[in-house]
């Protein structure tokens, strides 16, 4: 689409050969304006104000829906009047900046996030290595589809007991359970990117007589990109819940001093307020790993070459 030097979109009549056809008139996009109809009605412009432009943010837009469920939960609390039961959120809120100037609740989420951080990568080199293994053999491929098959159904809090048996107290069984929630769904679906290029690309790197390292790094990772970032996430998502199921009882037992624990610790002194600050913790470090690590490299990858729609 044709823009000037401002950033509007060039009229129809300021274009080489005149305007389109009046019979196949075409929407035009202005920056300022919103959408004008060009030909028939070269005119026509809607002027957005300012609050429908904050409206056209998505960021806005999701504020807005954030702010609305905090009213109810303020609103409900207080019609309720049990702080024991569900505390108001402006209560959740002082407390969870009190845990913040104390230290507490930041050395819990360190802690949380150093066994996170080390389980994490364990998992994505283990779903690497088993995608290599499947993508090279026949029988990597049915030890892949059989694993998968078995142990993606089983849920990771299952194994804590065996954990507890096999490691002990402490960050290995934590990082154990972590790893078995991680790696079978990161694997499935770097697997499934991988075995989903076309066979048209696989001819381009072909005909260019390309290295297998050059192969693999400059036609598979980048088609199979956007099933690998998939599995990055899911996995991440798994191993966060994960993380603190597990603290919530080994946390217990060995005093590792994670998010889990610090919410169990308080729920025993009936420090209500303390047990939704730590949930609130625990939904603002899932939102700041989604928007600011994996949109950001999405925007900066995959949408970035036009492999999806932004």
């Amino acid at each position: 689409m044709p823009f000037e030097a401002n950033g509007r979109a060039r009229r129809p009549e300021n274009l080489p050969g005149g305007a389109p056809p009046a019979e196949a008139p075409e929407l035009w996009l202005d920056a300022e304006y919103g959408i004008t109809r060009a030909g028939s009605l070269p005119d026509l412009r809607v002027h957005l104000s300012v609050l429908e432009r904050l409206w056209q943010v998505a960021m806005v837009r999701k504020g807005c829906i954030v702010l609305l469920l905090a009213l109810i939960w303020q609103v409900y609390a207080t019609l309720l009047d049990n702080d024991l039961m569900f505390p108001a959120f402006d209560a959740a809120l002082l407390a969870l900046c009190e845990a913040v100037v104390r230290g507490e609740l930041l050395r819990a989420v360190s802690a949380s996030l150093r066994v996170l951080a080390a389980a994490y990568v364990i998992g994505v080199v283990a779903a690497g290595l088993l995608t290599v293994f499947a993508l090279t053999t026949r029988f990597g491929s049915d030890f892949l589809e059989t694993c998968t098959g078995m142990f993606n159904l089983l849920p990771a809090i299952a194994l804590l007991p065996l954990a507890l048996l096999w490691f002990g107290l402490g960050y290995p069984s934590i990082m154990f359970v972590i790893v078995h929630s991680v790696i079978w769904p990161m694997t499935l679906n770097i697997y499934s990117g991988f075995t989903g290029v076309s066979k048209t690309l696989r001819m381009v790197g072909r005909n260019y007589e390309l290295s297998q390292p050059a192969f693999l790094f400059k036609i598979l990772i980048p088609a199979a990109l956007p099933q690998i970032l998939t599995g990055l996430k899911i996995g991440w998502a798994f191993s966060w819940r994960t993380l603190i199921a597990s603290e919530l009882v080994f946390g217990v037992s060995s005093g590792s001093g994670g998010i889990g624990w610090f919410i169990y610790e308080k729920k025993n002194q009936l420090d209500i307020a303390s047990v939704f600050a730590g949930l609130i913790t625990i939904i603002i470090i899932g939102l700041l790993v989604e928007n600011l690590l994996f949109n950001v490299l999405e925007a900066k990858t995959i949408r970035r070459w036009g492999m999806k729609s932004c």
